[in-house]
């Protein structure tokens, strides 16, 4: 029974990893150097901000980005960046080449 939650906890991970959407904004927040608001990655990836926010949800609840409330705001930052950039390197390795 235990085996069977942690496959589909690692399972909602590579789901949430799965939309190019995600990986854009994963990919933008860890290159920035610094946490950046949603707002910003919104205006950035030329979306909604409600969308963009509902993407940002997914990646929280697998524990891939962390949000932050700052006045108003709200920030994001990469909750695991060595982990990030572990997976992300891997599936750049393992993807069939054009």
């Amino acid at each position: 029974m235990e085996r069977e939650e942690s496959l589909e906890e690692t399972s909602s991970v590579f789901k949430a990893l799965g939309n190019p959407t995600r990986l854009r904004i994963l990919t933008l927040v860890s290159t920035a150097g610094r946490p950046l608001h949603i707002k910003g990655v919104s205006r950035h990836l030329a979306m909604d901000y409600a969308a963009v926010y509902r993407h940002v949800r997914i990646l929280e609840a697998v524990g891939l980005l962390k949000i932050y409330e700052v006045g108003r705001s709200r920030v994001l930052s990469i909750a695991h960046p060595e982990a990030l950039a572990a997976l992300l390197g891997t599936a750049e390795f393992i993807a069939p080449k054009a």
